[in-house]
């Protein structure tokens, strides 16, 4: 075995040259992600909350078929939420005590401003006019029946500042559907 005299053993090591060169190109590389960052974070938050609005709207349909009862989800615009309900009393008045309601959703919840609206688009994917608070339902409710059907009509999210925004749409025959409005254009 060789003997090592001292300058051999330190050799191995980083100098504080190296030390700072490397952290400054952390620091640079750092600073380049946050603003990307900063702009991803808003547009995912608000496509999870279109995502699990669009889940939640094919479970209300899912859960009024195995019941054999009408299920609703009743939107909150001024509150900026929703919830879904059966009503066992079967009064169809929908939105009071009597309703058994699962959890509220609240799209402050998602953060990044994430609300009912329609961004920057002024019409939808069929150029019909959009409804101010961003619900085109009658009552601001999508209605259920036993047998899956439903009233057609179109919950818009957006988040502030921010020209993208989804709309979550079902049919008579309670079909939903997903879109998403980007540059300009329905997709």
């Amino acid at each position: 075995m060789k003997n090592m005299t001292i300058s051999q053993k330190n050799a191995s090591g980083f100098t504080l040259i190296e030390l700072m060169v490397g952290i400054a190109i952390l620091a640079i590389l750092a600073g380049l992600a946050v603003p990307a960052f900063s702009t991803w974070a808003p547009n995912y938050r608000l496509k999870n909350a279109s995502s699990d609005l669009y889940s939640n709207i094919q479970a209300a349909r899912m859960r009024a078929i195995q019941n054999g009862a009408d299920y609703a989800i009743i939107f909150d615009t001024g509150g900026s939420s929703y919830y879904m309900a059966n009503d066992p009393g079967g009064d169809t008045t929908w939105g009071t005590a009597d309703d058994e309601r699962d959890e509220t959703v609240n799209l402050s919840d998602y953060g990044s401003n994430v609300q009912f609206g329609s961004g920057s688009a002024g019409s939808d994917w069929k150029g019909d006019a959009i409804e101010a608070d961003g619900v085109s339902y009658s009552n601001n409710r999508v209605l259920f029946t036993s047998r899956g059907m439903s009233g057609a009509g179109t919950v818009f999210l957006d988040h502030v500042n921010n020209d993208r925004a989804y709309a979550v749409t079902t049919t008579i025959a309670g079909a939903a559907r997903l879109r998403q409005f980007l540059n300009g254009g329905w997709e």
